[in-house]
């Protein structure tokens, strides 16, 4: 279909339902013209529907201009340091979001179609958290009667551009909302690595051995999405809602690695060539129920998200020294990842508060298969490498029970909470005997708030809950990554178990709002990076329990109205992080400082609206290894030309501070490299609004 027609059509359908904890809680709330914040008793609640940046902008953009987060150029989002993070939206998991996927996809989602993020650094037993924090998309709606439309479209530098559109009405009973988005999207990569090596088993020889690698790619991508929701309300207690969406990216990226090999007894040089095809689809699906009595609401949600993709790891390498003739290999990774989910929730209020309980299954499918074979172009011909061709699959069902309770007596508010987890996993190599494992865990939760006074609370939280390993984690088989490095799974690996306490306040004082907050995070049966050699030298990494990492600080926001037209705001945060690693021959104490900065401010005149974002996250450690620091400047710009049609221009990432370097150190290697997701980028839109 025509690029144009598509964006008249529509974007994003509604969001089906809200938490049921949410109803009846207290809040502080800190004013503003726009970006304003609301604190619950387990959440942050950042209203991001006016954000100048979102209108061009991705989801990764609008997360990283969020309070409380930090986001890479390379879309990795953590909380407070910690890099387990699961993204919710509307309060659903979605397969889309789970892997190695997450980051292109946040990065291919439009930030226009995105009302608010909720915040959940220490979720309650009501959430899985699957041991980290939770970053919940809540998706736009609009339900008033009568039709509405609005259509963007935007350009960028390096030939970008993206046009979409929404549109929803609203007759008594039933609502239908369709959407339709179509981007010409893309990232620039610069990589660089330097690895010095020791392989034990040539350790007779005493010879060193170092390998360089070398690349840059831009990965254009032509993505396109779509949805559909409706709801029916019969009655003014019930409603039945059904949404649908559908995503699908492709890119054919032209990737040149040039590898340096040298050993005491000669150098070998060589490109290492590539051109994909890479694509991914993804797709969603879901039911929901809800019921409003007296004092209770009642919610049943049925829902399936599939995410289906193709890497494509052909390659041809070109030999400079010595010469000799081209290699080539024929490879790929297909991956389908299902998740299905049925919910119940139901909550009632008390005489001291609110009961709730619900119950939450959880129904996971990850079917991989890799190939690599050797090409003989001469006889036409391919032999698969039985090291690197596989296949397996991955499910895991987790069933869990929940009971909370809400209770308010004079100046406090308790949120107590108990969610019973069980969890069953199995491992089936295409070729082997599967492998099964079953976990099962009670995890309880606290929170709760003082009011000290009318402008002062105090705020604590507690949580313990299980991290199960990824999938690909799980691998049994090899898979191939570059020249010098595969990936082998370990399916023995066991869930990690992680605790987690803050304690904080915040102030609400005319213009002036800050919250402050300590925190301590600890976790067990830590899975970590495990090295060795395979029989013709190449790095092979896997995963292994047996870590254990810890990390306490501080955080803190503030945010100053000192006029209609000003708004300032600052939050940041400093952490001491302990990892304890297995190596090869010993177990590795490290420990350093870390932190993270974002400043914010706006400023709204007449019909022009300015606002500038600038985000620093500090260098930090990782098992074996750390990373060095990163920094973004963003600046938006916000006219209405009329009343229902504005022009934004969005400049991100102004000094190109995304550069990150990386080290390792192990007893089998000592590896120095950079990494550079160039996010510099301006942006010119267009919004217009329709009834």
């Amino acid at each position: 279909m025509n690029p144009s027609v598509l964006a008249w059509l529509g974007v994003a359908a509604l969001p089906l339902f809200a938490s049921a904890q949410d109803d009846g809680t207290p809040s502080v709330t800190i004013t503003a013209s726009k970006d304003a914040v609301v604190r619950k008793v387990d959440k942050t609640v950042v209203d991001v529907s006016t954000m100048a940046r979102a209108q061009n902008g991705t989801a990764q953009d609008v997360l990283q201009s969020t309070p409380e987060l930090s986001v890479a150029a390379d879309g990795t989002i953590s909380v407070r340091g910690n890099a387990n993070v699961t993204v919710l939206v509307d309060g659903k998991p979605s397969a889309m979001l789970a892997g190695d996927e997450r980051a292109v996809a946040l990065q291919t989602m439009s930030g226009a179609n995105i009302a608010s993020v909720e915040v959940i650094t220490n979720p309650s037993a009501a959430y899985h958290a699957n041991g980290g924090a939770i970053v919940n998309l809540v998706l736009k709606r609009q339900r008033q009667p009568g039709a509405h439309a609005q259509w963007r479209a935007s350009t960028a530098d390096q030939g970008l551009w993206n046009a979409g559109a929404s549109g929803d009405v609203t007759t008594g009973k039933l609502s239908l909302n369709g959407s339709v988005a179509y981007r010409h999207d893309g990232t620039q990569k610069f990589r660089q690595s330097t690895v010095d090596w020791n392989n034990p088993q040539d350790g007779a020889t005493g010879q060193t051995k170092q390998t360089k690698q070398t690349s840059s790619v831009f990965v254009r991508r032509i993505v396109h999405s779509a949805g559909l929701g409706i709801t029916y309300a019969p009655s003014a207690s019930d409603s039945l809602s059904l949404s649908a969406h559908h995503n699908q990216r492709r890119s054919r990226p032209w990737f040149d690695v040039l590898n340096e090999n040298t050993t005491p007894t000669g150098q070998t040089i060589f490109h290492r060539l590539s051109a994909g095809p890479n694509q991914q689809a993804d797709h969603d699906a879901s039911v929901a129920y809800t019921r409003q009595g007296t004092g209770s609401v009642l919610k049943a949600v049925l829902a399936r998200s599939t995410t289906r993709s193709l890497v494509d790891k052909s390659y041809s390498d070109v030999y400079l020294e010595p010469l000799g003739a081209s290699r080539d290999s024929r490879g790929a990774t297909r991956a389908v990842r299902r998740l299905d989910q049925a919910t119940l929730d139901w909550t009632r209020a008390s005489a001291l508060g609110q009961w709730g309980m619900g119950i939450d299954v959880q129904d996971e499918v990850n079917d991989l298969a890799n190939y690599q074979a050797v090409v003989d172009r001469a006889a036409g011909t391919e032999m698969p490498d039985p090291a690197t061709t596989n296949g397996y699959a991955v499910a895991t069902t987790l069933t869990a029970a929940y009971l909370t309770d809400k209770i308010r007596r004079g100046r406090w508010e308790v949120l107590l909470g108990g969610r019973l987890e069980r969890m069953a996993l199995r491992i089936t190599p295409a070729l082997g005997v599967p492998q099964t494992g079953r976990w099962q865990a009670f995890n309880p939760s606290l929170h709760g708030i003082y009011a000290l006074s009318e402008r002062i609370d105090l705020t604590l939280g507690y949580r313990r809950s299980l991290q199960r390993p990824d999938p690909r984690d799980l691998n049994p088989f090899s898979t191939y990554i570059d020249a010098h490095n595969l990936s082998r799974g370990n399916p023995g690996l066991r869930p990690q178990r992680l605790t987690s306490w803050d304690l904080g306040a915040n102030l609400q004082a005319g213009r002036v709002s800050a919250s402050m907050s300590a925190f301590y995070r600890i976790s067990r049966d830590t899975v970590i990076d495990a090295r060795s050699f395979s029989a013709n030298n190449v790095l092979v990494t896997s995963r292994q329990n047996g870590g254990r990492a810890r990390s306490t600080g501080v955080s803190g926001s503030l945010d100053w109205t000192p006029s209609p037209a000003w708004r300032l705001g600052l939050d940041g945060g400093a952490y001491a992080v302990l990892l304890e690693s297995p190596d090869l021959y010993d177990h590795v104490r490290q420990h350093d400082v870390a932190g993270y900065l974002k400043l914010r401010a706006g400023y709204h005149v007449g019909q022009d609206d300015l606002s500038l974002d600038a985000q620093w996250q500090s260098a930090g450690i990782t098992p074996l290894g750390g990373y060095g620091a990163t920094s973004s400047v963003n600046a938006t710009w916000k006219r209405e030309l009329t009343g229902t049609l504005s022009l934004t221009v969005n400049a991100n990432d102004m000094f190109d501070g995304s550069r990150r370097r990386y080290r390792t150190d192990a007893s089998t290697l000592r590896q120095r490299g950079a990494d550079h997701f160039v996010a510099r980028r301006w942006y010119v839109g267009l919004v217009k609004k329709f009834g």
